[in-house]
């Protein structure tokens, strides 16, 4: 049954409200813990036993740090990764070129900056060489380094990590793995298929943080003392949420106790970072995920891939400035690009139908390093998974993004294996490829046909989910910011949806260049501002800015704006219904 009776919004969805079951759980965290309704419904959503909810807003790292070692390899990693720094070893770091790649590569740089050692950073390009090690730089690194450290990558790399003749591997990874692993010294991955899956939601910087803390601990056991680990959560809350990486379990924590420590602006690359984005509040998930992580990728996607690694490594605040700046001109550069592929990929997608279980397009010159962000409007405007691929000399290289429930790195290593693809990999919620030109339909032909088993086909974007009700008097402050402490909120912990029900537009207004500004209130109560961002690339901006006094139900996120040093409440308005009288 439709909420307030919306079958069809002004976005075409259907409004849900909560379970039976979930509004019943929220009745009883509110009775026992004096918390809002609003806040106990998203308490209710996560799972949260009356008992623990007042416990839940606060989150311990110190609670929820698994053990190092419950992963397999780690100690061996360790211990080697320590003999190598004590031996005053040549090491290097062979990082992805994305936020987590990075920031991984970041947290291992200065990790032995502290201790008085440096490393060499290489990040492949992203076309000459693409994702991953490759044979001929593993094989140059070999013969100048004792130890190479390869991260965010490195799990399926075979043939490249046997071509480091002389030197030893590590891997520190969190990619969908293979039956068999590469011959490396140590392979710490919480998604090797040997592993139990309980740490599968940690990002790679997650999992390079897990090694530090097993290095302090080792260095502890020798009477040595180690750099201080809560100073770089700002990297990895950085990675977990630029990564997509479920906020569940401890990488809430990570995301928590990271925005803190990213709030003092004491990592020069992160502030600089934080300036050339016009941040002018303090940091939330949102920031990490929609200002700071697309600067950061932009030199992997189409500049020179070292430079976002760079920045998150230096202590030097010129250098800072300098690379972020460039990064910035680098993002302008790729929306620009991304624009024009999204058009022509939309398009083609649209041609081919939205509703089956795969959502894909294909074209020549298509840029490789906007064809995942592609891939993410085309999963949002389909509600399915989506898999857009540059073509260019025979060969397509593609990247693709999955929706809840629905693992698309595990049938592309199968389709790998099965020979449609050249070359394959991921993780349940994203992935690469590369396949053979000629081969591209029947591979995308059998892709959908695995992705169909999983019951892809049956999902959509024709529903808005939505946590209850809320007057405006009811949105403060303190409501927004008790909400913020269930959070951070991202993958696989949205944030809470409210409605705003029977209300009047009292005043609208277009920002920018497709943004709607309104304030609307109900009877006799004190207006409440909204933003709808893109409002004007579909069709709330028009039926709102011209609503001639009808009255809507307004769908929504409570947000908290900061002008000139005061704070206020607004609703970032999602979606909207007219109310019929």
């Amino acid at each position: 049954m439709s909420f307030l009776g919306v079958e069809q919004s002004l976005t075409g969805r259907r409004w849900i409200g909560p379970p039976v079951d979930i509004s019943r759980a929220a009745e009883a965290i509110a009775q026992q813990s004096d918390l809002p309704d609003a806040v106990a419904q998203v308490l209710a959503r996560r799972a949260v036993p009356p008992a623990e909810a007042k416990g839940f807003l606060a989150p311990s790292l110190r609670d929820l740090l698994p053990d190092p070692h419950a992963l397999k390899d780690m100690e061996k990693a360790a211990s080697r990764f320590l003999q190598a720094v004590q031996r005053k070893e040549k090491i290097a770091i062979f990082a992805d070129y994305d936020v987590d790649g990075g920031a991984s590569a970041a947290l291992l740089l200065v990790w032995l900056r502290q201790m008085g050692q440096q490393a060499t950073l290489y990040i492949p390009d992203r076309i000459d060489e693409g994702y991953g090690p490759n044979e001929e730089a593993m094989a140059d690194l070999a013969r100048m380094h004792d130890l190479i450290v390869c991260v965010d990558c490195g799990t399926l790399s075979h043939g490249p990590i046997a071509a480091a003749v002389g030197a030893d591997v590590m891997v520190l990874d969190h990619h969908l793995g293979a039956e068999s692993l590469p011959d490396a010294c140590a392979v710490v991955n919480p998604n090797r298929q040997d592993e139990t899956g309980d740490l599968a939601h940690l990002c790679a910087a997650g999992v390079v943080f897990l090694l530090l803390v097993e290095l302090g601990r080792q260095l502890r056991s020798a009477g040595q003392s180690g750099p201080d680990l809560m100073e770089m959560l700002d990297l990895v809350a950085l990675a977990t949420v630029a990564d997509v990486a479920p906020l569940v379990g401890v990488n809430r924590a990570f995301v928590r106790q990271g925005l803190r420590v990213m709030a003092r602006r004491e990592r020069p690359g992160l502030a600089a970072l934080a300036d050339v984005a016009r941040m002018d509040t303090a940091p939330t998930a949102y920031h990490l995920g929609f200002l700071l992580g697309p600067r950061v990728n932009a030199g992997g996607r189409i500049g020179a891939a070292d430079l976002g690694a760079r920045l998150l490594a230096t202590d030097d605040p010129h250098e800072a400035a300098a690379l972020a700046e460039r990064l910035d001109v680098l993002n302008t550069e790729r929306r620009e690009i991304e624009a024009s592929v999204r058009a022509a990929a939309l398009a083609q997608a649209e041609t081919r139908g939205l509703d089956k279980a795969l959502v894909w397009a294909a074209g020549p010159g298509w840029h490789p390093g906007v064809v995942g962000i592609v891939a993410s409007r085309l999963k949002e405007a389909s509600g399915r998974p989506s898999i857009v691929i540059g073509l260019e000399d025979g060969i397509g290289k593609g990247s693709g993004r999955s929706i809840s429930g629905i693992d698309l790195g595990q049938p592309i290593q199968r389709l790998t294996t099965e020979g449609y693809l050249l070359k394959g990999g991921g993780h349940k919620m994203a992935a690469g490829l590369t396949v053979a030109e000629g081969k591209l339909e029947e591979a995308m032909a059998r892709l959908s046909e695995l992705l169909e088993k999983q019951g892809a086909h049956l999902a959509g974007a024709a529903d808005l989910k939505l946590d209850g009700m809320l007057m405006p008097a009811a949105a403060t402050v303190e409501l927004a910011e008790l909400i913020e402490q269930a959070g951070p909120f991202g993958a696989s912990a949205p944030a809470p949806r409210y409605v705003f029900a029977d209300m009047a537009i009292r005043f609208a207004k277009r920002v920018g260049e497709n943004h709607l500004k309104i304030s609307f209130a109900a009877p006799g109560s004190t207006p409440l501002d909204a933003i709808c961002f893109g409002a004007f690339d579909g069709p709330l901006g028009p039926a709102l800015e011209n609503h001639g006094g009808a009255h809507f139900h307004l769908a929504g996120r409570l947000d908290i704006n900061t002008w000139r040093g005061r704070q206020s409440v607004q609703l970032r308005l999602e979606d909207a219904a007219p109310v019929e009288h």
